[in-house]
């Protein structure tokens, strides 16, 4: 007959799980609630749509008056602008698209676009800290550079695929297997043309590569592929996401990489198809030395990339200030320091930290999506000042790779 303690100890091994079966309970009972959560917030039919923008605001975006937004508007049989509840007229996305191909007609100068000879820009946006923004800039700079008449390719390298999320496209049920950028750099023969991964966005003029926790097997297949001494050495591992993305180089005019947040396979991949590189640091005390280590080990494995014939030659390479905060002492003291030592390689402007952002976030919307009418206009329009300043010093970074004012 068994003894007391050992009923005790029997009952209390009973009521143990192991740590991976409790970690598989949590994902399955978080993702179901996530899948409730989303059809009780969005019908299972519903996608996500753009707002119309305002004549002020098409005005801006175009680089003309409130006035010639209406005359514009009578002439290009395209435009029909809705009208407010106050009467003021209000335009798509594409409509604005229209009414810059009609100025582009006789002024090249409203048509951004890349022209013959200018080169794809892929700008491989990055950090290994969470926390430090890379996403929220990835798409913020992605929508600004639309919203400017660019043709622009968002590709979600991060397997928490927020940028994805955040664009219309649930990791979890939106996106399948080969459906990631990971379908098109895979190693074996189920692998996809890229251009039948790409997804149209309900912004204009934005497309994404989609990603998953899918992407994480790049990092497992890797290793073993370097160990196949019959492999192709003009595939390397560090080739396959610029040649990926060179078979999409006649569609598009930038490239905006969301890499992950750890320096494996794919952040290599993704800065060695790079043209630019924009590194996003929290301008802390431990952000900064951690963004140190990030440069000692990126440089360390670049090194060894190059020897082995990697491409590391790039237009620019920037240090943005994220969730910058104007009234703390110290954060400035960081900034300073960091100007001091890397000079013009630090972005003039910063991203401030900003509740306007904040706020747009938690209905999955960026600052450019929310209109200012949904919260307190002067916040707005810091939010939106801050962003913009951010993302037209880069514009003018593409620009000039491309030797123009």
């Amino acid at each position: 007959m068994p003894t007391k303690a050992a009923i005790v100890e029997k009952a209390k091994r009973a009521s143990q799980v192991s740590i991976d079966e409790t970690i598989a309970q949590d994902s399955t009972m978080l993702s179901s609630q996530l899948q409730v959560l989303f059809e009780r917030l969005f019908s299972p039919d519903a996608r996500k749509s753009l707002r119309r923008f305002s004549s002020t605001e098409t005005a801006k975006l175009l680089g003309v008056t409130d006035s010639y937004v209406r005359h514009l508007a009578a002439q290009v049989e395209s435009i029909n602008p809705e009208k407010t509840a106050a009467g003021r007229r209000v335009f798509s996305l594409e409509e604005i698209h229209a009414m810059r191909q009609h100025l582009g007609r006789t002024k090249p100068s409203y048509l951004p676009m890349r022209r013959p000879g200018d080169h794809l820009q892929v700008i491989a946006v990055t950090n290994f800290k969470g926390g430090s923004g890379k996403t929220t800039t990835s798409i913020h700079l992605a929508q600004f550079l639309a919203l400017r008449g660019y043709r622009v390719l968002a590709v979600d390298l991060d397997p928490q695929a927020s940028m994805s999320a955040m664009l219309g496209y649930q990791p979890e049920f939106d996106v399948g297997e080969n459906e990631t950028l990971y379908g098109a750099i895979k190693y074996d023969e189920t692998r996809r043309d890229v251009a039948d991964i790409v997804r149209q966005t309900y912004f204009p003029g934005l497309d994404l590569i989609p990603g998953n926790l899918e992407l994480h097997e790049f990092e497992h297949d890797t290793p073993k592929a370097l160990a196949d001494t019959n492999r192709d050495d003009k595939d390397m591992f560090f080739m396959r996401v610029g040649n990926a993305l060179h078979s999409l180089e006649q569609s598009y005019d930038v490239v905006i990489i969301d890499c992950p947040p750890t320096l494996g396979f794919l952040t290599l991949s993704a800065l060695c198809a790079a043209t630019a590189v924009l590194i996003t640091v929290h301008p802390q005390m431990l952000d900064v030395a951690s963004m140190n280590q990030f440069l000692t080990m990126t440089s360390d494995l670049l090194a060894v990339v190059k020897q082995a014939g990697g491409n590391l030659d790039y237009d620019w390479m920037r240090y943005l200030v994220t969730r910058y905060e104007a009234n703390d002492g110290p954060q400035a003291q960081i900034v300073a320091f960091l100007r001091s030592l890397f000079g013009e390689r630090v972005l003039t402007s910063m991203m401030v930290k900003s509740t306007a952002v904040s706020d747009a976030g938690l209905s999955k919307q960026t600052i450019y999506e929310a209109g200012r009418e949904t919260m307190h206009r002067q916040t707005y329009d810091r939010g939106v000042e801050s962003v913009d300043n951010v993302n037209a010093e880069v514009e003018q970074l593409i620009r000039s790779a491309w030797s123009r004012t």
